[in-house]
């Protein structure tokens, strides 16, 4: 590969441009290259990996014991990439992507727009926001965030921890943590236990699935090691100035623990808002409870030329993110000419196959995992939007005296989604919290609606813009 350092270095035209270096967008721009497509994989990370494989290259962690073998398979998906003919600019980010295949990417203060023949967006997962009361106390954080920690820097959160809430990563992140010697005061599980009954009857395929011996042995090893309370039905995060305390509801006790951090975490869901902000049309997810862009077998969307792969098609892995992002290049390559279209289907069967291995069992962890619905939606004095500081009653007062209709109507009256995050921590608890006060579903009351710059840039970087009138008409279109 080669590294680019400024926005300079970029050429004017590429075949394909992909957006993320987690392993579908390794791996995807890796099969293209190798195959004689002009490549740029762009990434807003100092070095590839994404978030399962977040600085593999380069992670202060050298003891393989402590992030799991399935962390290091990054390693063989990086190599690749490293030794492939793509362009690699690190350190960047894409503010825009415009139906007509213009790019907006900026680094270093400056700014440049490009043209590609094809977009594979690999921009990941997100997150799922848990609006609990106290989630933006000073100690409360993502479990995601304290995995980041870990990851680059070797750092773990330390004092009295407290781990809250659901999900395959949930597991995954404290077998992490008591692997590096860390422990936890209390293990807090919100899986509701009536998920079990209504992911009984996906059982048979998740017991072929290559997650079952490996979800047992985490669980048992996080289980031998660590507290964990069942039945979680209420939380809060409680302190004055600073988290001190976690208050919870268990078998119909509540309890209050001393707690210096507090690391939630319910699942994640599809990044969409490049997506949205492209044009590109979304659909509802009833089994993973989230908005994901609507897609063809090859992983394209409704706007020509634009693709998206990994878990931003939907809530996958790492394993089978890669498998997708082999599937969208080759779709590439036959677009572009390179391949053709019966070449692209006989080497696509392989994939497939080993995508479909993992499939297998996906549909009962999603159904197991569903997070109940009072830690999606804000209580009455909780806050939904924390750019905005809006809270869950906010909202239902604006819902009920006006008639509010969905998220983009708010805007005009509380501004959610307007903040610098625009809407991609809030987006999911607005549009369910509405849809619970409307009696509605989050389906029929929407998303928000976006448009570029999808990150926050500023006129300095738009004034460094070469000054032609392709470039200006882009800007201004944005």
């Amino acid at each position: 590969m080669k590294t680019l350092s400024h926005v300079n270095d970029l050429a004017e035209h590429y075949d394909l441009v992909v957006i993320g270096a987690g392993p579908a967008g390794m791996a995807a721009a890796t099969l293209a290259a190798d195959k004689g497509a002009q490549v740029l994989l762009v990434d807003e990370n100092p070095t590839f990996g994404g978030q399962i494989y977040r600085a593999v290259s380069s992670t202060p962690l050298k003891d393989r014991a402590l992030l799991g073998a399935d962390y290091w398979k990054g390693e063989a998906i990086g190599a690749a990439f490293s030794q492939s003919q793509a362009d690699y600019f690190p350190g960047a980010t894409v503010w825009q992507l415009s139906p007509e295949l213009e790019l907006g990417i900026s680094s270093g203060g400056r700014t440049a727009v490009l043209h590609a023949r094809r977009v594979i967006m690999a921009t990941g997962a997100l997150e799922r926001p848990m609006p609990i009361k106290g989630w933006t106390l000073p100690g409360v954080m993502t479990a995601g965030a304290a995995q980041i920690l870990l990851k680059t820097s070797g750092v773990a959160v330390s004092g009295k921890v407290v781990l809250a809430g659901c999900g395959p990563l949930l597991w995954l992140i404290a077998a992490q943590y008591l692997a590096a010697g860390k422990r936890f005061d209390a293990i807090l599980d919100t899986t509701p236990r009536g998920n079990w009954r209504t992911a009984m009857k996906d059982l048979p395929g998740f017991l072929t699935s290559p997650y079952l011996a490996k979800g047992l042995k985490l669980m048992a090893k996080v289980r031998r090691q660590a507290k964990i309370i069942s039945g979680v039905t209420a939380l809060a995060a409680e302190g004055e100035g600073h988290l001190a305390r976690v208050r919870y509801t268990a078998g119909g006790r509540e309890v209050v623990i001393e707690a210096d951090h507090l690391l939630l975490h319910q699942g994640v869901t599809p990044n969409i808002n490049m997506a949205s902000a492209s044009n590109c049309e979304l659909e509802w997810d009833d089994a993973q409870l989230a908005w994901k862009p609507k897609l063809d077998d090859w992983g394209n969307t409704t706007v020509p030329g634009i693709a998206i792969s990994g878990d931003g098609a939907g809530i996958a892995g790492a394993e089978a993110a890669a498998e997708r992002g082999r599937i969208t290049a080759l779709d590439a390559l036959a677009g572009l000419g390179i391949i053709s279209i019966a070449q692209r289907d006989e080497q696509a069967k392989p994939i497939r196959s080993e995508l479909n291995r993992y499939d297998r069992g996906r549909v009962f962890l999603d159904r197991l995992y569903q997070p109940a619905q009072q830690f999606r939606v804000a209580g009455e004095d909780t806050i939904a939007c924390r750019c905005e500081e809006v809270t869950g009653g906010q909202i239902r007062k604006a819902v009920t005296t006006l008639n509010i209709a969905g998220p983009n109507q708010l805007k005009s009256f509380l501004r959610c989604g307007m903040g610098p995050c625009q809407g991609r921590l809030c987006g999911l608890t607005v549009s369910e919290t509405i849809a619970e006060a409307r009696g509605s579903t989050p389906e029929a009351v929407g998303y928000y609606r976006l448009r570029a710059p999808v990150k926050p840039v500023t006129l300095a970087e738009l004034a460094s813009l070469k000054q032609s009138e392709t470039e200006i008409r882009t800007v201004a279109r944005g």
